[in-house]
């Protein structure tokens, strides 16, 4: 709080630092929606539990388990690291914290590219549904590009808001889609569960090894695509850090947001996917979901859905999938610019995208920027295939490997950081599990996803051939190097710009 000043006429509170974001604008619901949002609990559900049951069956819901119990361990040291350092720059911050500058600067770079091709990807998920639906319901039908075009253009006027109604209109969206997914798991158990009632198979962990139901119809079902399918239903759910500048008491929200996403999306996709393989029964699921990928179906929860709720809530799943899409790209959106944002008010990115609106106090230049490369991703796509599929098969399944690989290997790089910081700068605040133990089980979880995505990449995406599918783990490297070697260079020519890397925190921030 300022001070009493004995003037006839009260001082003006000095104005906000035009490179400075809007503080205490969130309180936890709004930085959760941020968070949860990101995760797309309708659009994880809808895409990685029949990617996942085509690895592991009616098993699935243990490799959900699996997952969760990974990820809350490496949220752990996570939060103890987010609770010292307050800053918009998220892993970026916390692997030069931890690891130095260089390998900071180069998980920076990565991390932005990351989540900005996100972005793109479920816009081009969010266009192969509209344009289905649109053409479903009234018979106009327009390629996907159009509606991802739009839904661009719509992201880019949000980012000119302020970020409490971005937070509102994701909160809407995640309500909407978490309530009818619900509402298919009441049907399921009001009529009594599917035709091999309740079982406790689909949560033994050992199940997701050898299963019978996916073998049976799959042929060479692979454990590592359950599991990876599972992992993958989590991105997003580190962005807590990212809106600390922006939160009202952000060491707190930082914990209760990652601990309250992590193990809330966990039990909800335990739940849902349990109820899935339930309501086919546990040979069943597995052949729902060749029904999807032969073309039968749309989506192999709609019938389940018709058949124990009834069609009005599949034309709602059809509306919401749509909208998931919106909220969950919108939220990428916003997480890409302020990785551009920050490594631009640090002095490694050109210092017009460190600034911010004047009255708003978004990062609107660092939006910008984003919603070109957006922009110019989806059409290249679009001009190497602008089917309506491909939208879905192509930008919206192939890009998701490049990100999530990106994503997973900064995460296992940041728990190496988070030891070592502790280690060093912040012994005072070392804990024997949560900054030791918890972190070298995250380190090995990460590298063992990461492992499973390069080795079944090509299942993964339908199309192992592509050069963009062999290309997506020397992509990454490229990426990351390239930032190590701008990190060299700065070391070399600006001391000084190489010295305030990853060294902003929100209480630099004038009030």
């Amino acid at each position: 709080m300022s001070q009493v000043v004995a003037e006839p006429i009260a001082a003006a509170p000095a104005p906000r630092a035009h490179g400075a974001l809007a503080k205490d604008a969130l309180g936890l619901p709004a930085v959760l929606f941020c968070i949860v949002t990101g995760a797309a609990p309708l659009a994880a559900m809808m895409f990685n539990v029949p990617v996942a049951v085509s690895g592991g069956g009616y098993a699935v819901p243990a490799a959900f388990l699996v997952a969760t119990i990974a990820l809350t361990i490496f949220s752990t040291g996570y939060i103890e690291m987010s609770r010292r350092v307050t800053s918009t720059g998220g892993f970026y911050t916390f692997i030069s914290r931890g690891l130095g500058n260089v390998l900071g600067l180069g998980s920076g770079v990565l991390i932005a590219l990351c989540y900005v091709i996100f972005a793109a990807a479920v816009t081009g998920v969010l266009g192969y549904f509209a344009s289905t639906t649109i053409d479903d319901w009234f018979g106009i039908s327009l390629p996907a590009y159009v509606y991802m075009f739009g839904a661009l253009a719509l992201m880019t006027g949000f980012a000119w808001f302020h970020i409490e109604l971005t937070a509102k209109i994701l909160g809407v969206a995640l309500v909407a889609e978490v309530l009818a997914l619900l509402a298919m798991c009441i049907g399921i158990i009001v009529n009594g569960g599917g035709p091999d009632g309740y079982s406790a198979a689909p949560l033994n962990p050992a199940n997701i090894f050898d299963n019978e139901a996916a073998l049976k119809v799959f042929g060479a079902a692979a454990a590592g695509v359950a599991i990876f399918g599972a992992f993958w239903s989590w991105v997003g759910f580190e962005m807590a850090p990212n809106y600390a500048e922006e939160s009202r008491e952000p060491r707190k929200i930082a914990k209760a947001a990652t601990y309250g996403s992590v193990v809330g999306l966990g039990i909800f996709y335990i739940f849902v996917s349990y109820m899935f393989v339930t309501g086919y029964g546990l040979n069943g699921s597995a052949q729902a979901v060749a029904d999807q990928f032969a073309g039968k179906t749309a989506s192999a929860f709609y019938p389940l859905t018709d058949q124990y709720v009834g069609s009005g809530l599949t034309t709602i799943l059809q509306l919401l999938i749509v909208t998931s899409s919106f909220a969950c790209a919108m939220a990428f959106y916003n997480t890409g610019a302020r990785y551009l944002f920050a490594l631009a008010r640090e002095g490694v990115l050109p210092s017009a995208l460190g600034k911010t609106h004047a009255k708003r106090h978004g990062p609107v230049v660092a939006a910008m920027v984003v919603s070109v490369i957006v922009g110019l991703y989806m059409l290249g796509f679009t001009i190497m295939d602008s089917s309506t599929e491909a939208a879905l098969l192509k930008l919206g399944t192939w890009t998701p490997l490049l990100g999530v690989l990106g994503i997973l290997a900064v995460q296992g790089l940041c728990s190496v950081a988070i030891i070592r910081f502790f280690l060093t700068e912040a012994r005072d605040g070392f804990h024997w599990f949560k900054t030791l133990v918890a972190p070298i089980i995250g380190t090995l979880a990460m590298a063992g996803a990461c492992y499973l995505l390069i080795a079944n990449r090509g299942v993964l995406s339908g199309a192992g051939d592509a050069l963009f599918i062999k290309a997506v783990p020397w992509v990454v490297l490229v990426v990351f190097a390239a930032g190590m070697v701008l990190g060299f260079i700065l070391r070399s020519r600006s001391r000084e710009t190489y010295a305030k890397i990853g060294r902003f925190s929100r209480e630099e921030i004038p009030a």
